[in-house]
């Protein structure tokens, strides 16, 4: 069971990749809010990651499923564009 909270951890760290790549669509202000959601999950993730392997393994999906919201709700709402 370990693993996978360890495997979870690992994909979220590559989900950090498309967080790096925010800057080219989205204002400064809106990739430091989102480099802290995606701190908060990692921080999440690993405390829970003995108890909860599961929710570890989630972190990764609910990481992913926020920027990709952040993004398209920016591109609505806030006029953003690559």
């Amino acid at each position: 069971m370990q693993l996978v909270g360890w495997a979870g951890i690992a994909v979220h760290l590559v989900v950090g990749l498309a967080y790096a790549f925010t800057g080219l669509l989205a204002p400064s202000w809106a990739v430091g809010l989102l480099w802290a959601l995606w701190g908060a999950l990692l921080a999440m993730a690993l405390l829970v990651r003995r108890s909860r392997p599961w929710l570890a393994a989630v972190t990764p999906l609910i990481a992913m499923a926020a920027w990709l919201a952040a993004l398209a709700l920016g591109e609505r709402l806030l006029g953003w564009t690559a």
